[in-house]
């Protein structure tokens, strides 16, 4: 089953916890450009629903970023969770050649 979610370009300066209360969700991804990371947003719905379908380390995603016009597969490499309320924190994923 493919997996697919939209993201976009964290600004600069926005607060994690500030992200998290507007339901979204910061996320990265890492070697879409070499050596390079960039720092994404995305809905917290849709990544809900993609940690549960999808396994990390495992599962193709695809990326689509309209802002940098990047769209590529990828792997949700981690998935960071509240320690007791379950909540989504963070999301790496690392882009495949």
């Amino acid at each position: 089953m493919p997996f697919s979610i939209e993201a976009q370009k964290r600004p600069e300066g926005t607060k994690p916890n500030a992200l998290r209360r507007d339901g979204k969700i910061p996320a990265t991804l890492y070697g879409h450009n070499g050596a390079e990371s960039i720092h994404l947003v995305v809905d917290a719905k849709a990544a809900g629903f993609l940690v549960r379908d999808a396994a990390p380390n495992k599962s193709v995603v695809e990326v689509n970023i309209p802002e940098l016009s990047w769209n590529g597969k990828t792997v949700m490499r981690e998935v960071q969770t509240h320690p007791w309320k379950g909540s989504l924190y963070h999301i790496s994923f690392f882009a495949q050649k």
